[in-house]
Protein backbone atom coordinates (compact mmCIF):
# COMPACT_ATOMS: atom_id res chain seq x y z
CA UNK A 1 0.00 0.00 0.00
CA UNK A 2 1.32 3.29 -0.76
CA UNK A 3 0.78 6.42 1.02
CA UNK A 4 -1.47 8.35 -1.48
CA UNK A 5 -3.54 4.96 -0.97
CA UNK A 6 -4.24 5.68 2.77
CA UNK A 7 -7.60 6.91 3.89
CA UNK A 8 -7.78 10.92 4.52
CA UNK A 9 -10.72 12.52 5.81
CA UNK A 10 -10.08 16.20 4.35
CA UNK A 11 -10.34 18.13 1.47
CA UNK A 12 -6.95 18.96 -0.63
CA UNK A 13 -7.83 22.81 -0.66
CA UNK A 14 -6.17 25.58 0.09
CA UNK A 15 -6.93 27.00 3.28
CA UNK A 16 -7.28 30.93 3.75
CA UNK A 17 -3.58 31.40 4.99
CA UNK A 18 -2.42 30.26 1.51
CA UNK A 19 0.36 31.15 -1.02
CA UNK A 20 0.60 31.73 -4.21
CA UNK A 21 1.38 28.62 -6.63
CA UNK A 22 4.97 29.06 -7.98
CA UNK A 23 3.61 28.88 -11.90
CA UNK A 24 1.42 32.16 -11.07
CA UNK A 25 4.09 33.99 -8.80
CA UNK A 26 6.29 34.04 -11.59
CA UNK A 27 4.14 34.37 -14.58
CA UNK A 28 4.80 31.08 -16.52
CA UNK A 29 2.28 29.22 -18.38
CA UNK A 30 2.33 25.64 -19.34
CA UNK A 31 3.97 24.92 -22.91
CA UNK A 32 7.11 23.41 -20.90
CA UNK A 33 6.88 21.24 -18.23
CA UNK A 34 10.53 19.90 -18.21
CA UNK A 35 9.76 17.02 -19.84
CA UNK A 36 12.65 14.64 -21.13
CA UNK A 37 15.29 16.50 -18.80
CA UNK A 38 16.79 15.44 -15.46
CA UNK A 39 17.17 17.28 -12.43
CA UNK A 40 19.81 15.86 -9.77
CA UNK A 41 19.16 17.01 -6.27
CA UNK A 42 22.23 16.77 -3.75
CA UNK A 43 20.74 17.06 -0.22
CA UNK A 44 20.19 15.66 3.09
CA UNK A 45 17.75 13.04 2.46
CA UNK A 46 14.83 12.32 0.50
CA UNK A 47 11.21 10.65 1.20
CA UNK A 48 9.58 9.25 -1.64
CA UNK A 49 6.70 11.76 -2.11
CA UNK A 50 3.22 11.21 -3.71
CA UNK A 51 4.16 14.42 -6.23
CA UNK A 52 7.01 12.73 -7.49
CA UNK A 53 6.15 8.89 -8.04
CA UNK A 54 1.84 9.80 -8.84
CA UNK A 55 0.47 8.63 -11.40
CA UNK A 56 4.00 8.06 -12.87
CA UNK A 57 7.47 7.70 -10.79
CA UNK A 58 9.75 10.07 -12.12
CA UNK A 59 12.03 9.49 -9.50
CA UNK A 60 14.69 7.62 -11.92
CA UNK A 61 17.70 7.03 -9.77
CA UNK A 62 18.24 7.42 -6.00
CA UNK A 63 21.93 7.39 -4.50
CA UNK A 64 23.14 7.56 -0.54
CA UNK A 65 27.14 8.69 -0.69
CA UNK A 66 27.42 6.79 2.78
CA UNK A 67 25.24 3.93 1.66
CA UNK A 68 25.41 2.72 -2.05
CA UNK A 69 23.76 -0.48 -2.02
CA UNK A 70 20.69 1.82 0.20
CA UNK A 71 17.26 2.05 -1.80
CA UNK A 72 15.00 4.77 -1.12
CA UNK A 73 12.88 3.64 1.61
CA UNK A 74 9.03 3.83 1.03
CA UNK A 75 6.09 3.74 3.39
CA UNK A 76 7.39 4.29 6.34
CA UNK A 77 8.06 7.56 9.01
CA UNK A 78 10.74 9.76 7.19
CA UNK A 79 13.62 10.57 8.85
CA UNK A 80 14.66 13.70 9.78
CA UNK A 81 16.88 14.33 7.78
CA UNK A 82 14.87 13.59 4.62
CA UNK A 83 12.84 16.87 5.41
CA UNK A 84 14.77 19.22 3.41
CA UNK A 85 15.87 17.15 0.51
CA UNK A 86 12.01 16.02 0.02
CA UNK A 87 10.88 19.95 0.37
CA UNK A 88 13.23 21.43 -2.49
CA UNK A 89 12.88 18.36 -5.06
CA UNK A 90 9.32 18.97 -4.82
CA UNK A 91 9.62 22.42 -4.83
CA UNK A 92 10.90 22.44 -8.02
CA UNK A 93 9.35 18.87 -9.75
CA UNK A 94 6.36 18.33 -7.95
CA UNK A 95 2.76 17.74 -9.74
CA UNK A 96 0.93 18.95 -7.27
CA UNK A 97 -0.68 15.12 -7.28
CA UNK A 98 -1.55 15.95 -2.99
CA UNK A 99 -3.07 19.42 -3.86
CA UNK A 100 -5.17 19.26 -7.04
CA UNK A 101 -2.11 20.12 -8.83
CA UNK A 102 -2.56 23.81 -7.13
CA UNK A 103 0.76 23.56 -5.47
CA UNK A 104 2.85 22.03 -8.61
CA UNK A 105 6.82 22.95 -9.72
CA UNK A 106 7.30 24.48 -12.70
CA UNK A 107 9.34 21.16 -13.80
CA UNK A 108 6.10 18.85 -12.56
CA UNK A 109 7.58 16.71 -15.40
CA UNK A 110 11.26 15.98 -15.30
CA UNK A 111 12.74 13.25 -13.56
CA UNK A 112 14.60 13.41 -11.13
CA UNK A 113 17.61 12.21 -9.73
CA UNK A 114 18.03 12.21 -6.00
CA UNK A 115 21.53 12.05 -4.03
CA UNK A 116 21.66 11.97 -0.39
CA UNK A 117 25.14 13.39 1.23
CA UNK A 118 24.43 13.41 5.03
CA UNK A 119 25.45 10.78 7.48
CA UNK A 120 24.76 10.77 10.79
CA UNK A 121 22.74 14.09 10.82
CA UNK A 122 25.79 15.45 9.17
CA UNK A 123 26.75 16.85 5.96
CA UNK A 124 30.24 17.02 5.44
CA UNK A 125 32.23 18.85 1.92
CA UNK A 126 33.73 15.34 1.23
CA UNK A 127 30.29 13.82 0.79
CA UNK A 128 29.22 16.74 -1.41
CA UNK A 129 32.10 15.91 -3.58
CA UNK A 130 30.91 12.63 -3.99
CA UNK A 131 27.83 13.32 -4.63
CA UNK A 132 29.17 15.72 -7.14
CA UNK A 133 31.29 12.53 -8.36
CA UNK A 134 28.03 10.39 -8.65
CA UNK A 135 26.37 12.84 -10.85
CA UNK A 136 29.24 13.25 -13.08
CA UNK A 137 29.35 9.32 -13.59
CA UNK A 138 25.66 8.73 -13.99
CA UNK A 139 24.67 12.14 -16.22
CA UNK A 140 24.72 10.22 -19.67
CA UNK A 141 22.53 7.05 -18.09
CA UNK A 142 19.61 8.98 -16.30
CA UNK A 143 20.17 12.35 -18.56
CA UNK A 144 21.09 14.57 -16.39
CA UNK A 145 21.18 18.29 -17.28
CA UNK A 146 20.76 19.93 -14.21
CA UNK A 147 21.92 19.51 -10.59
CA UNK A 148 20.55 21.58 -7.93
CA UNK A 149 22.07 22.17 -4.54
CA UNK A 150 20.65 23.76 -1.35
CA UNK A 151 23.58 22.93 0.68
CA UNK A 152 27.25 23.68 0.89
CA UNK A 153 30.24 23.76 2.94
CA UNK A 154 32.31 25.36 5.63
CA UNK A 155 34.50 28.64 4.60
CA UNK A 156 34.95 31.14 2.70
CA UNK A 157 37.84 29.46 0.58
CA UNK A 158 39.47 30.21 -3.35
CA UNK A 159 37.36 28.03 -5.35
CA UNK A 160 40.72 26.87 -6.72
CA UNK A 161 42.03 25.12 -3.60
CA UNK A 162 38.48 23.33 -3.01
CA UNK A 163 37.22 19.93 -4.07
CA UNK A 164 33.89 20.65 -4.01
CA UNK A 165 34.25 23.90 -6.43
CA UNK A 166 37.03 21.95 -8.23
CA UNK A 167 34.15 19.26 -8.92
CA UNK A 168 31.35 22.10 -9.65
CA UNK A 169 33.84 23.53 -12.33
CA UNK A 170 34.36 20.01 -14.09
CA UNK A 171 31.29 18.97 -14.13
CA UNK A 172 30.02 22.50 -15.91
CA UNK A 173 32.70 22.11 -18.59
CA UNK A 174 31.05 18.44 -19.01
CA UNK A 175 27.85 20.36 -19.88
CA UNK A 176 25.70 20.37 -16.56
CA UNK A 177 24.19 23.05 -15.24
CA UNK A 178 24.44 23.68 -11.32
CA UNK A 179 22.34 25.81 -9.78
CA UNK A 180 23.23 26.49 -5.53
CA UNK A 181 21.50 28.56 -3.39
CA UNK A 182 23.11 31.40 -1.79
CA UNK A 183 22.82 30.76 1.95
CA UNK A 184 20.87 32.61 4.33
CA UNK A 185 23.67 34.81 5.72
CA UNK A 186 23.38 37.84 4.33
CA UNK A 187 21.81 39.62 7.50
CA UNK A 188 24.72 38.87 9.13
CA UNK A 189 28.59 40.11 9.68
CA UNK A 190 29.72 36.43 8.06
CA UNK A 191 27.73 37.31 4.87
CA UNK A 192 30.32 35.50 2.07
CA UNK A 193 28.92 32.19 0.51
CA UNK A 194 30.51 28.52 0.72
CA UNK A 195 31.48 26.02 -1.43
CA UNK A 196 30.10 25.67 -4.15
CA UNK A 197 27.88 28.66 -4.26
CA UNK A 198 31.62 30.15 -4.47
CA UNK A 199 32.33 28.74 -7.65
CA UNK A 200 32.46 31.49 -10.65
CA UNK A 201 30.79 28.94 -13.28
CA UNK A 202 27.79 27.96 -11.13
CA UNK A 203 24.40 29.72 -10.99
CA UNK A 204 24.28 31.40 -7.22
CA UNK A 205 21.27 32.17 -6.17
CA UNK A 206 20.01 34.45 -3.77
CA UNK A 207 16.35 35.39 -2.66
CA UNK A 208 13.59 38.08 -2.67
CA UNK A 209 10.05 38.68 -1.16
CA UNK A 210 7.00 39.54 -2.48
CA UNK A 211 4.69 39.34 0.16
CA UNK A 212 3.13 36.86 -1.27
CA UNK A 213 1.50 39.38 -3.08
CA UNK A 214 1.05 39.14 -6.56
CA UNK A 215 2.91 41.56 -9.02
CA UNK A 216 4.29 43.70 -6.41
CA UNK A 217 6.02 46.33 -7.61
CA UNK A 218 8.57 46.69 -4.45
CA UNK A 219 9.93 43.65 -3.49
CA UNK A 220 12.25 43.28 -0.28
CA UNK A 221 15.90 41.36 -0.48
CA UNK A 222 15.63 37.96 1.41
CA UNK A 223 19.05 37.89 3.97
CA UNK A 224 21.06 35.86 1.05
CA UNK A 225 24.63 35.26 1.37
CA UNK A 226 26.20 37.08 -1.08
CA UNK A 227 29.70 38.16 -2.64
CA UNK A 228 32.62 39.07 -3.33
CA UNK A 229 34.08 35.63 -2.25
CA UNK A 230 37.58 34.67 -1.31
CA UNK A 231 38.25 34.85 -4.96
CA UNK A 232 36.53 38.34 -5.24
CA UNK A 233 33.93 36.94 -7.74
CA UNK A 234 30.55 38.52 -7.07
CA UNK A 235 27.41 35.95 -5.84
CA UNK A 236 24.36 35.83 -6.11
CA UNK A 237 24.43 35.73 -9.84
CA UNK A 238 20.55 36.37 -9.39
CA UNK A 239 17.78 36.22 -6.71
CA UNK A 240 14.56 34.18 -6.82
CA UNK A 241 11.54 33.70 -4.38
CA UNK A 242 13.01 32.55 -1.32
CA UNK A 243 9.23 32.65 1.36
CA UNK A 244 5.47 31.79 0.60
CA UNK A 245 6.99 29.06 -1.02
CA UNK A 246 4.28 26.03 -0.68
CA UNK A 247 6.62 22.68 -0.08
CA UNK A 248 4.88 19.20 1.24
CA UNK A 249 4.72 18.41 4.77
CA UNK A 250 6.22 14.34 4.99
CA UNK A 251 3.54 11.81 5.38
CA UNK A 252 2.95 10.13 8.27
CA UNK A 253 5.01 12.36 10.30
CA UNK A 254 3.36 14.29 13.79
CA UNK A 255 3.38 17.16 12.19
CA UNK A 256 1.61 15.93 8.86
CA UNK A 257 -1.29 14.60 11.53
CA UNK A 258 -1.38 17.60 13.09
CA UNK A 259 -2.10 19.82 9.93
CA UNK A 260 -4.50 17.08 8.21
CA UNK A 261 -6.35 17.66 11.83
CA UNK A 262 -6.08 21.63 11.93
CA UNK A 263 -7.46 21.26 8.18
CA UNK A 264 -10.07 19.09 9.73
CA UNK A 265 -11.33 21.37 12.27
CA UNK A 266 -11.12 24.82 9.92
CA UNK A 267 -13.85 23.00 7.95
CA UNK A 268 -15.94 21.87 10.60
CA UNK A 269 -19.24 23.53 11.07
CA UNK A 270 -19.85 25.09 14.30
CA UNK A 271 -22.31 22.70 15.36
CA UNK A 272 -19.86 20.05 15.42
CA UNK A 273 -16.14 21.87 16.51
CA UNK A 274 -16.61 21.40 19.71
CA UNK A 275 -16.94 17.91 20.21
CA UNK A 276 -14.57 17.38 16.89
CA UNK A 277 -11.90 19.61 19.04
CA UNK A 278 -12.28 17.19 22.03
CA UNK A 279 -11.18 14.82 19.69
CA UNK A 280 -8.36 16.15 18.02
CA UNK A 281 -6.87 17.41 21.44
CA UNK A 282 -4.00 15.78 21.73
CA UNK A 283 -3.15 15.87 17.85
CA UNK A 284 -3.03 19.56 17.89
CA UNK A 285 -2.18 20.04 21.43
CA UNK A 286 -5.41 22.20 22.69
CA UNK A 287 -5.43 22.55 26.42
CA UNK A 288 -8.22 20.69 27.53
CA UNK A 289 -10.11 23.87 28.60
CA UNK A 290 -10.34 25.02 25.20
CA UNK A 291 -12.59 22.70 24.26
CA UNK A 292 -15.11 23.64 26.75
CA UNK A 293 -15.56 27.05 24.76
CA UNK A 294 -17.62 28.05 22.38
CA UNK A 295 -16.99 27.46 18.65
CA UNK A 296 -15.87 30.93 17.40
CA UNK A 297 -13.31 31.04 20.44
CA UNK A 298 -12.18 27.23 19.36
CA UNK A 299 -11.93 28.36 15.79
CA UNK A 300 -9.98 31.45 16.37
CA UNK A 301 -7.35 29.06 17.97
CA UNK A 302 -7.40 26.70 14.75
CA UNK A 303 -6.69 29.56 12.40
CA UNK A 304 -3.89 30.82 15.27
CA UNK A 305 -2.41 27.54 14.62
CA UNK A 306 -2.60 27.15 11.04
CA UNK A 307 -0.99 30.94 10.50
CA UNK A 308 2.06 29.76 13.10
CA UNK A 309 2.80 26.18 11.57
CA UNK A 310 2.59 27.94 8.29
CA UNK A 311 0.19 25.34 7.12
CA UNK A 312 -1.68 26.16 3.91
CA UNK A 313 -3.39 22.75 3.35
CA UNK A 314 -3.58 19.48 4.12
CA UNK A 315 -0.37 18.44 2.85
CA UNK A 316 1.50 21.59 2.55
CA UNK A 317 3.12 24.29 4.09
CA UNK A 318 4.69 27.52 3.63
CA UNK A 319 8.51 27.82 3.70
CA UNK A 320 11.88 30.03 3.45
CA UNK A 321 15.19 30.01 2.09
CA UNK A 322 17.72 30.28 -0.47
CA UNK A 323 17.03 26.37 -0.43
CA UNK A 324 13.90 26.69 -2.38
CA UNK A 325 15.01 29.57 -4.43
CA UNK A 326 17.90 27.83 -5.78
CA UNK A 327 15.36 24.76 -6.92
CA UNK A 328 12.48 27.12 -8.59
CA UNK A 329 15.64 28.56 -10.54
CA UNK A 330 16.48 24.83 -11.49
CA UNK A 331 12.76 23.98 -12.19
CA UNK A 332 13.11 27.42 -14.68
CA UNK A 333 16.13 25.98 -16.44
CA UNK A 334 14.70 22.58 -17.00
CA UNK A 335 11.98 24.29 -19.17
CA UNK A 336 14.73 26.44 -20.69
CA UNK A 337 16.53 23.76 -21.81
CA UNK A 338 12.77 21.55 -22.81
CA UNK A 339 12.74 24.46 -25.19
CA UNK A 340 16.02 24.20 -26.59
CA UNK A 341 18.40 21.23 -25.69
CA UNK A 342 21.00 22.81 -27.26
CA UNK A 343 21.63 25.01 -24.88
CA UNK A 344 25.30 24.97 -22.67
CA UNK A 345 25.52 25.73 -19.27
CA UNK A 346 27.06 29.27 -20.02
CA UNK A 347 24.15 29.74 -22.74
CA UNK A 348 21.67 29.35 -19.91
CA UNK A 349 23.52 31.28 -17.61
CA UNK A 350 24.21 34.27 -19.88
CA UNK A 351 20.35 34.03 -20.81
CA UNK A 352 19.14 34.07 -16.82
CA UNK A 353 21.53 37.06 -16.47
CA UNK A 354 20.27 38.94 -19.03
CA UNK A 355 16.74 38.86 -18.30
CA UNK A 356 16.61 39.29 -15.08
CA UNK A 357 15.45 42.62 -13.24
CA UNK A 358 17.09 44.40 -10.71
CA UNK A 359 15.22 45.96 -7.76
CA UNK A 360 15.36 49.41 -7.75
CA UNK A 361 17.55 51.37 -5.00
CA UNK A 362 18.25 47.67 -3.63
CA UNK A 363 22.05 46.84 -2.94
CA UNK A 364 23.70 45.63 -6.34
CA UNK A 365 25.89 43.43 -4.17
CA UNK A 366 23.19 41.55 -2.61
CA UNK A 367 20.69 41.34 -5.99
CA UNK A 368 23.68 40.60 -8.56
CA UNK A 369 21.69 40.95 -11.91
CA UNK A 370 18.26 41.10 -9.90
CA UNK A 371 15.15 38.96 -9.97
CA UNK A 372 14.78 35.88 -11.94
CA UNK A 373 12.07 36.44 -14.76
CA UNK A 374 11.40 32.92 -15.53
CA UNK A 375 8.86 33.57 -19.16
CA UNK A 376 11.62 35.90 -20.42
CA UNK A 377 14.39 33.41 -20.01
CA UNK A 378 12.39 30.46 -21.48
CA UNK A 379 11.57 32.62 -24.43
CA UNK A 380 14.87 33.77 -24.89
CA UNK A 381 15.75 30.41 -24.87
CA UNK A 382 13.19 29.44 -27.56
CA UNK A 383 15.02 32.02 -29.57
CA UNK A 384 18.93 31.02 -29.06
CA UNK A 385 19.45 29.65 -32.76
CA UNK A 386 23.05 29.54 -32.31
CA UNK A 387 25.50 26.80 -30.82
CA UNK A 388 28.36 27.49 -28.17
CA UNK A 389 31.00 25.74 -26.50
CA UNK A 390 33.14 25.92 -23.14
CA UNK A 391 35.10 28.55 -24.57
CA UNK A 392 31.87 31.14 -24.99
CA UNK A 393 30.83 32.93 -22.24
CA UNK A 394 33.95 33.05 -20.32
CA UNK A 395 36.11 35.54 -18.86
CA UNK A 396 39.15 37.69 -20.76
CA UNK A 397 41.55 35.48 -21.67
CA UNK A 398 45.42 35.42 -22.99
CA UNK A 399 45.43 33.86 -26.55
CA UNK A 400 47.81 33.68 -28.84
CA UNK A 401 49.41 37.04 -26.86
CA UNK A 402 46.62 38.89 -26.94
CA UNK A 403 43.41 39.67 -24.35
CA UNK A 404 39.99 38.23 -25.90
CA UNK A 405 37.11 39.65 -25.14
CA UNK A 406 33.96 37.69 -26.30
CA UNK A 407 30.25 39.09 -25.51
CA UNK A 408 26.79 37.38 -27.15
CA UNK A 409 23.56 39.27 -27.52
CA UNK A 410 21.67 38.77 -30.91
CA UNK A 411 19.96 41.71 -31.16
CA UNK A 412 22.41 44.10 -30.70
CA UNK A 413 24.41 45.80 -33.87
CA UNK A 414 27.17 47.26 -32.12
CA UNK A 415 29.50 46.01 -29.75
CA UNK A 416 32.82 48.42 -28.19
CA UNK A 417 35.11 47.76 -25.77
CA UNK A 418 35.82 50.65 -23.43
CA UNK A 419 38.20 50.77 -19.73
CA UNK A 420 41.00 52.00 -18.20
CA UNK A 421 43.37 50.72 -20.03
CA UNK A 422 42.03 53.08 -22.71
CA UNK A 423 41.10 56.06 -20.67
CA UNK A 424 37.21 54.75 -21.11
CA UNK A 425 37.13 55.71 -24.53
CA UNK A 426 35.06 54.30 -27.33
CA UNK A 427 36.38 53.03 -30.76
CA UNK A 428 37.40 49.28 -30.12
CA UNK A 429 34.70 47.50 -32.09
CA UNK A 430 34.11 43.77 -31.29
CA UNK A 431 33.13 41.58 -34.48
CA UNK A 432 30.68 38.58 -34.47
CA UNK A 433 31.89 35.18 -35.73
CA UNK A 434 29.41 32.72 -37.11
CA UNK A 435 28.59 31.29 -33.73
CA UNK A 436 26.65 34.34 -32.84
CA UNK A 437 29.76 35.46 -30.46
CA UNK A 438 30.96 39.40 -30.53
CA UNK A 439 34.61 39.30 -30.04
CA UNK A 440 37.95 41.37 -29.69
CA UNK A 441 41.69 41.02 -29.12
CA UNK A 442 43.52 44.11 -27.66
CA UNK A 443 47.24 44.22 -27.15
CA UNK A 444 48.25 43.30 -23.30
CA UNK A 445 47.48 45.92 -21.17
CA UNK A 446 50.37 46.98 -18.48
CA UNK A 447 50.45 44.42 -15.80
CA UNK A 448 47.66 44.93 -12.91
CA UNK A 449 44.08 45.49 -12.21
CA UNK A 450 41.79 46.48 -15.16
CA UNK A 451 38.18 47.79 -15.13
CA UNK A 452 36.45 47.58 -18.29
CA UNK A 453 32.94 47.77 -19.61
CA UNK A 454 30.93 47.16 -22.94
CA UNK A 455 28.96 49.99 -24.98
CA UNK A 456 26.19 48.88 -27.09
CA UNK A 457 24.76 50.04 -29.79
CA UNK A 458 26.38 53.44 -28.96
CA UNK A 459 25.07 54.49 -25.48
CA UNK A 460 24.30 51.64 -23.28
CA UNK A 461 27.05 50.16 -21.06
CA UNK A 462 26.70 46.90 -19.19
CA UNK A 463 29.69 44.45 -17.54
CA UNK A 464 30.71 41.29 -18.79
CA UNK A 465 28.27 38.82 -17.69
CA UNK A 466 30.92 36.01 -18.23
CA UNK A 467 33.16 37.57 -16.05
CA UNK A 468 32.16 36.90 -12.12
CA UNK A 469 34.95 39.62 -11.15
CA UNK A 470 33.40 43.07 -10.66
CA UNK A 471 33.07 46.10 -7.95
CA UNK A 472 30.24 48.51 -8.44
CA UNK A 473 30.67 51.16 -10.48
CA UNK A 474 29.14 53.96 -8.31
CA UNK A 475 26.39 54.30 -10.91
CA UNK A 476 23.61 51.50 -10.00
CA UNK A 477 25.78 48.65 -11.88
CA UNK A 478 29.19 46.81 -11.86
CA UNK A 479 32.97 47.06 -13.65
CA UNK A 480 33.83 43.73 -14.78
CA UNK A 481 37.98 43.31 -13.82
CA UNK A 482 40.77 41.54 -15.15
CA UNK A 483 44.04 41.12 -13.87
CA UNK A 484 47.22 41.08 -16.00
CA UNK A 485 50.27 39.34 -14.34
Amino acid sequence: MTETQLDHNHTHQQNRFSVIPTPLRLNVDSEFSGKGITIAFLDSGFYPHPDLKEPVNRIVAYHDVAQPDAKLPAMRKPANSDWHGTMTSVAAAGNGYLSDNIYRGLAFESNVALVKVSQNGEISEENIARGLEWVIANKELYNIRIVSISLGGDDDVSYKDNKVDQLAEKAIQLGLVLVVAAGNSGCMDRHHTVPPANSPGVITVGGYDDQNQLDNSNPHLYCSSFGPTADGIIKPEIIAPAIWIAAPILPLTDAFKKAEALTELSEAPDYELPALARKKRNVVQFPESLTLHDPATIRAEVEFLLRENKIISSHYQHVDGTSFAAPIVASVVSLMLEANPRLTPGAVKNILISTAQRIANASILRQGYGMLNARAAIEQAKRENHSFDNDHFVPPRIQSGKLLFTYHNDTVERVELSGDFNNWTSGKHFKKDPAGMWKIEIDLPVPGRHRYKFIVDGNTWVDDAGNGLKEPDNYGGFNSIVNIM
